[in-house]
């Protein structure tokens, strides 16, 4: 009952709803405003203030309390300003590995014509701790900070809901409002650290040593050819008018000694799936790094040899999203 309640009053009263779409303008309905306890003590101190006068009957005491008092109300109004009427944007997210920080851009824009201070802005609805940074807006001017938040599993990770909180000028007031892109980032699988070597087709493998066994034909002698390659036989059936030509012999290796295929159904089924999707995210990084082509297999998708930027993000997104068995 308690919890039901607490979720009406946070959609009717703070108005924490759906994740919010493109720009977001702080009108004053967004923007709450209460006492610190600071300002709970300022508070209580213009009472006794107030009491002391009357009672003592001194203008002096009755002209110092009001005198605060307007401070207060001025700080009061200053507090407010400094936070409503700002446009929000969500900014980039780029994917990270499980385990990594994501890293949220939000860009803040004032439109109006006197700068904000102190504005400072953290993650709820996390287990994490806030940690909130503050920045400053000038007039007419946009600001971007970054929020970071610490990925404990792979898929679309949403952007929690960012609290903005401001206690400038005085700090016995602090004004917040809440505010939730529609951002999301795509964490990838955790890299195992100590993955075994890239699998490197069996077969391919296997003729590669003895590959000079399988003659496939006659090719142009080429510079580093040693004599046991060459194809003498041929070359003494060579006319006068070939003379200096020399030929090789070609030996088929198979075709497939370099060829790498990545591919799930060949992993150990004793592994788990985190463990098969971590260790073909690391193969994947290698033949990466190693510049090698690669084939990707992962159910029902498979991708054919290729290597660079769009085979990689092409690979790791497969492997983020993957919802399959073990």
């Amino acid at each position: 009952m308690f919890a039901t309640l607490r979720q009406f009053m946070n959609r009717w009263l703070f108005r924490l709803g759906a994740a919010e779409a493109g720009e977001v303008f702080l009108n004053q309905r967004r923007v709450f405003i209460l006492p610190t306890r600071a300002g709970l003590m300022f508070a209580a101190l213009l009472v006794l203030l107030f009491i002391g006068a009357i009672n003592y009957k001194l203008s002096l005491g009755f002209g110092l309390t009001f005198l605060l008092a307007s401070c207060a109300l001025v700080d009061m109004m200053l507090t407010f300003r400094n936070l409503a009427y700002l446009h929000l944007r969500p900014g980039r997210a780029a994917p990270v590995f499980c385990g990594e920080p994501a890293h949220f851009e939000l860009h803040l824009q004032n439109r109006r014509k006197h700068d904000r201070y102190a504005l400072w802005l953290g993650f709820i609805d996390t287990a994490l701790p806030a940690l909130e940074q503050a920045v400053d807006v000038a007039a007419e001017d946009s600001a971007q900070i970054t929020l970071s938040i610490l990925t404990t599993q792979r898929g679309w990770l949403r952007v929690p809901r960012v609290r903005l909180q401001t206690r400038f000028p005085l700090g016995l007031l602090r004004a917040w409002s809440y505010w939730r892109p529609d951002v999301q980032v795509l964490v990838y699988p955790r890299p195992e650290l100590q993955a075994p070597p890239l699998p490197f087709h069996a077969q391919g493998a296997a003729r590669s040593s003895t590959g000079q066994e399988d003659f496939s034909g006659i090719r142009a002698y080429r510079p580093g050819d040693t004599p046991r390659q060459l194809a003498w036989r041929q070359i003494a059936r060579l006319d006068d008018d070939a003379d200096g030509l020399l030929l090789s012999k070609q030996f088929d290796d198979g075709g497939g000694a370099n060829e790498l295929c990545i591919d799930f159904c060949k992993l150990p089924r004793r592994m788990d799936l985190e463990d098969k999707l971590s260790r073909m995210t690391r193969w994947v990084l290698d033949a990466e790094s190693r510049g090698v082509p690669y084939a990707f297999r992962l159910g029902s998708v498979a991708l054919p040899l290729a290597l660079g930027p769009a085979q990689e993000a092409a690979c790791l997104r497969l492997l983020a999203l993957y919802e399959g068995g073990t």
